[in-house]
């Protein structure tokens, strides 16, 4: 009997210890806040304020180009998860590479459930969004499209200069928007991003969004900056040009959580 009621007394301890070491496991978040960083490359290597102006760099074509400036705009980001549920978050993205301040995107509404998802956006702005004149601080950066080739707003300026191992470089304005078919008839020129690679969320996160811009002259038109510098806003074909090779300039990077 005495062996029996050790036993039970065993059992009974090692039932109450169990119990407590349930306790003390804490579940994890089921819902986590979301940021998005942006890091810029040209075939891997790093462009930001520091060497923008002075990096040379050569496009697919072999001429060999400096960069002046780089600004771009992205919008309606969002996760969609396993089930095709999509977590839409407010605001756009405008992003110049002089103001590594604007490398960062932490959405008012950034309150999605742990799980795993693929991200979406919108490169430039949809119909719905490129109203004409409609943002106050796209306005005052001077990232207007003009009236005449559409309205609304820029989606890229990207200039510098090309062939500048000659001694006659020259100028290029490699800037996309809406698409002038002919006057007064325009073709919206956004491109909807689909970013396959898949994103686990299992606790407040910061993703981060790879943007290698030498895509833009390669992929999947090579780009020939002899033919096609300047003048390229009202040009239809370059802009349809640009339109096709956005799709490859972005990549998911690192998740820190």
């Amino acid at each position: 009997m005495k062996k029996i009621l050790a036993l039970l007394s065993f059992v009974l301890l090692f039932i109450a210890c169990s119990e407590d070491k349930d306790d003390n496991i804490l579940p994890g978040p089921t819902n986590a806040n979301i940021s998005f960083t942006f890091s810029h490359n040209w075939d891997g290597t790093t462009i930001n304020s520091t060497n923008l102006q002075t990096e040379i760099v050569t496009n697919e074509h072999g001429e060999k180009m400096s960069m002046a400036r780089i600004r771009y705009l992205i919008s309606r980001l969002e996760l969609v998860n396993e089930n095709g549920d999509a977590y839409l978050f407010d605001d756009y993205k405008f992003t110049d590479l002089q103001d590594e301040s604007t490398y960062s995107f932490t959405p008012v509404n950034n309150n999605i459930p742990t799980g795993n998802y693929t991200l979406k956006f919108i490169w430039g702005f949809n119909e719905t969004d490129n109203i004409d004149g409609a943002y106050l601080d796209l306005n005052s950066a001077s990232w207007n499209w003009p009236a005449m080739l559409g309205g609304g707003y820029h989606f890229l300026q990207f200039d510098g200069q090309y062939n500048v191992d000659t001694s006659a470089p020259s100028p290029f304005n490699f800037h996309n928007g809406t698409a002038r078919v002919s006057d007064g008839v325009f073709e919206q020129n956004f491109a909807e991003i689909n970013l396959s690679t898949p994103i686990t969320i299992t606790n407040n996160a910061t993703i981060e969004v790879k943007m290698n811009f030498a895509e833009f002259f390669k992929n999947p038109n090579t780009w020939d900056l002899n033919v096609l510098d300047t003048p390229l806003m009202p040009n239809y074909d370059a802009q349809k040009m640009m339109q096709e090779n956005v799709a490859s300039v972005f990549s998911i990077g690192n998740i820190t959580q």
